[in-house]
């Protein structure tokens, strides 16, 4: 964590579980709940990265966050996961629903053994992993769950129908389980990335002319990395945010 880094002493030794923690956007929380001294327990299936991230992390920081390979589409698996994290680490306070993949696709091609596929990945995982996290949370006496929404609902980019609509339900599921869960001091709410320059972005879909249109569209000349978006997820999940359920922040450097 950097010197101007904000600190938040409520996420000290809370449990935090993260869906696709390994690489990208889920790195970047990991890094950032770990440095915050929060027990970081994440999953995703790539192993070489997330073996990575955890040895860059005890080397820098003396401990480790707590890795799992599981493929989010077993349901069992994912439940199961998060029920042996409460055992081993104590009772999960924030959940970070992260994990998706926006593989692009021609809407004549997707069959119904494809959009299945998509949701099962991009959108039922968010769901059960909140069902399974949130017993932890109650008898906790409360939690955070934070979903990943996409701007990709809002900019109309092509060949993602599956993709988009499994991401247009996200924020229905966040308003959805805010109100079923706010009564048990659990508060859910939603973080919708802009154009983030991940290294996947980078080999599959931005090339340096995308870049340059993507800027067009920001207010903000920047390039948005993982690291922008951590922050706002550690203050949604720290009790400075204690009154905020329900809604969707996002963070594209002002996409006009």
């Amino acid at each position: 964590m950097s010197n101007s880094a904000a600190r938040y002493p409520s996420l000290e030794q809370r449990v935090v579980f993260i869906t696709g923690g390994g690489s990208g956007i889920g790195a970047a929380m990991t890094r950032a709940f770990h440095r915050q001294g929060a027990r970081v327990a994440f999953v995703d299936i790539d192993d070489a990265a997330s073996h990575a991230l955890v040895e860059e992390l005890q080397a820098t920081t003396g401990r480790a966050p707590h890795y799992h390979r599981c493929d989010i589409r077993d349901v069992a698996a994912l439940q199961a996961t998060i029920a042996a994290v409460g055992r081993e680490l104590g009772s999960i306070h924030t959940l970070v629903n992260n994990a998706a993949n926006d593989d692009r696709h021609d809407w004549q091609d997707v069959d119904v053994a494809y959009w299945d596929e998509r949701m099962a990945l991009n959108l039922r995982p968010m769901f059960f992993a909140a069902q399974a996290a949130a017993h932890q949370m109650i008898e906790a006496g409360g939690g955070a769950i934070i979903n990943f929404g996409s701007i990709s609902v809002t900019t109309a980019i092509p060949r993602l129908s599956a993709y988009v609509t499994a991401k247009a339900a996200v924020h229905g599921l966040t308003r959805s389980l805010a109100r079923d869960l706010g009564e048990r001091n659990i508060r859910v709410n939603t973080v919708v990335p802009g154009c983030i320059m991940t290294q996947r972005q980078l080999d599959k879909w931005i090339g340096p002319d995308d870049e340059a249109r993507i800027r067009e569209h920001q207010c903000l000349k920047v390039r948005l990395s993982p690291d922008h978006v951590a922050p706002m997820v550690l203050f949604l999940a720290a009790d400075d945010s204690a009154q905020l359920t329900g809604h969707e922040f996002t963070v594209d450097a002002g996409w006009g």
